[in-house]
């Protein structure tokens, strides 16, 4: 019979799914769990398996297009209604033919297995032993999940798509929603237990479903996890939950233990939900946690707002915590003489020393006089404005990882983020000049340079001073980075020449040297304008993702800062500049400059 494709429950509040993309097309063959398409919402990005083997026969809901929780989203068709051939009967996982017939001759075992289904559904012309219901790929690279909790248990009645458990991989967290309507028989796999891909984690018994092969040897213990249902229901009405601090996975266990004594003891074991709030509580800073990282945090005694996450977004996975608590256990055993000690010792050594200079009075230096001549006058001769873009230099961070060495070798200095953002701003000087022209009011004039002198700001132990590299639009990314390593150099040792500090007509700044995120720097006359760069950080990002959309993905970030004189320059040119400045970084197209 064919086989409904609905949209599952991704979460608690998710009421829809998005469609993104159909990895099967009407009349592919699909195989139980095999990866049918991908759904989006505002909570989960995943993979929803194919629920039974046969043929997509029928796709209801198209890419983009937006379906509600427990709508059909698509039709498997039993290839075995049309034939006998070698796939017919995998429309429903691990049936064959000869089984119904047993079941329709009421064979011994069988009657014993159609009773408890009947009762809780409301009775059924005809049922078998039940469904199972398997761990599903949630993911090309996940093969296994842990079940982090049961939403039924044994004995309890289910509809078809209610969410039946709770799953965590190392990259979802979601509800299993149960494939049939029934009851449930048997559950397999425990709370806090792991299960492959395709394990069979508990059996719902279903009306019209057609009998396994594999039930034959369990029918003795189906009948004992009968008396489980009946008793069950007597301690879920809560006459021992309203214990202060109680988990809802406390009736669980309860009913556990009243059917087998060794499931008793795996589900006394997770009652360790009474710690979790205690760490979740310790972790507000560090993001969302799934239940199997806080389990093993908690097992560990690993406190999770002390753990960098190295997954998506910052977030914590298994390994972190494993890490973490393998750090904790090797400074332990190494410190105990006296690292302990000296741990306090290095808190005050990591202040600053006092200053010589305070409570005294000296000359002030002849360049700090000309520095603040110069900014009083600049900020009095200027209408200065500052404009500011966030830009991702992604691309080229990971350039710069794979090439920095090799750069070095060749042309003797380190590769900085520098020389990406000098070269880029000099190639944007040349497509809009405004911003590199100088004006004079009482003239009535404005000059626009014929070539791009670029002031590069080096702070030393005299003062800031801005060492010029003229004609730098005639180099090359390589050509700049020696350059400014050159001219920064010979600035700091005060062997830089009077020449090479003057005749700038645009300067670059890069105040995110000492960690500062941007800044809004003061226009040097007779300059119009001035490139302030921040501080390169990692932080999480909305992205667009040409198959998945918007997504938030970890991403290197900076501002950019350009100050300019808004007598001259109007904030449209300061716009059309740093967009051409951030078009030209977050291509990272710079290959070809380091010889790639």
């Amino acid at each position: 019979m064919p086989v409904s494709v609905t949209m599952p429950r991704l979460g608690e509040s998710v009421t829809e799914g998005t469609v993104t993309r159909w990895l099967k097309q009407e009349g592919d063959t699909v195989e139980v769990d095999e990866p049918l398409l991908e759904v989006s919402t505002d909570k989960v990005d995943t993979e929803i398996p194919s629920p039974a083997a046969g043929v997509l026969t029928r796709i209801v809901v198209g890419e983009d297009e937006t379906a509600e929780v427990g709508s059909e989203l698509a039709t498997i068709g039993d290839e075995a209604s049309g034939g006998s051939g070698a796939s017919g009967g995998e429309a429903e996982p691990r049936q064959s033919t000869p089984e119904p017939t047993a079941a329709a001759e009421g064979t011994g075992p069988e009657p014993e297995q159609k009773q408890p289904a009947p009762a809780p559904s409301g009775g059924g012309s005809s049922s078998g032993d039940g469904s199972p219901v398997t761990m599903p790929a949630l993911g090309e690279s996940v093969t296994e999940g842990t079940v982090t909790r049961w939403l039924k248990q044994v004995g309890d009645t289910v509809e078809i798509d209610e969410p039946l458990l709770e799953v965590s991989t190392d990259k979802v967290d979601t509800e299993i929603p149960s494939p049939v309507a029934g009851t449930v028989l048997e559950i397999t796999v425990a709370e806090d237990e792991t299960a492959e891909v395709g394990a069979t984690l508990a059996v719902v018994g279903t009306a019209g479903a057609a009998a396994k092969p594999e039930p034959k040897p369990e029918p003795a213990p189906k009948p004992e996890a009968k008396p489980a249902p009946k008793p069950e229901p007597k301690p879920e009405p809560k006459v021992t939950e309203p214990t202060p601090g109680a988990s809802y996975n406390e009736p669980a266990a309860e009913a556990e233990s009243a059917s087998d004594p060794a499931k008793a003891e795996r589900a006394s074991a997770p009652s360790a939900p009474a710690p979790r709030p205690a760490t979740t509580g310790g972790t507000e800073n560090a993001g969302y946690v799934t239940p199997l990282v806080r389990k093993l945090a908690s097992e560990h005694g690993v406190d999770l707002a002390t753990v960098n996450g190295t997954g998506v977004g910052g977030r914590i996975r298994k390994q972190d915590v494993l890490d973490a608590a393998e750090q904790a256990r090797a400074a332990k055993a190494a410190p105990a003489p006296a690292a302990q000690p000296a741990a306090p010792a290095a808190k005050p050594a990591a202040r600053p020393a006092p200053s010589s200079k305070r409570g005294s009075t000296e000359k002030l230096p002849r360049i700090r006089t000309t520095i603040a001549k110069r900014m009083h006058e600049s900020l009095h001769e200027m209408a200065q404005l500052t404009t500011v873009v966030e830009v991702d230099v992604t691309r080229i961070a990971k350039l710069r990882a794979r090439a920095k060495d090799a750069f070095q070798q060749r042309h003797g200095v380190k590769l900085s983020f520098l020389p990406f953002f000098a070269l880029a701003a000099v190639e944007a000087l040349q497509a809009f000049p405004i911003v590199n022209a100088q004006m004079d009011l009482g003239a009535g004039t404005i000059t626009y340079p014929e070539a791009e002198h670029l002031g590069v700001a080096v702070d030393t132990e005299r003062g800031l001073m801005v060492p010029v590299i003229h004609n730098a639009g005639d180099l090359n990314l390589g050509g700049i980075a020696k350059r400014v390593a050159d001219l920064a150099e010979r600035t700091r040792t005060n062997k830089i020449s009077p020449d090479e500090l003057a005749g700038a007509t645009f300067t670059l700044t890069n105040t995110g040297s000492r960690g500062a995120l941007f800044d809004t720097p003061i226009v040097p006359s007779p300059q119009s304008a001035m490139l302030g760069t921040g501080a390169v950080v990692k932080r999480p990002v909305v992205v667009n993702d040409p198959e998945l959309g918007e997504v938030v993905a970890v991403r290197s970030m900076i501002y950019l800062a350009l100050s300019y004189d808004h007598r001259l320059i109007d904030g449209a040119d300061a716009a059309r500049f740093l967009g051409a400045v951030k078009e030209r970084l977050e291509a990272g197209n710079f290959e070809a400059e380091l010889g790639r």
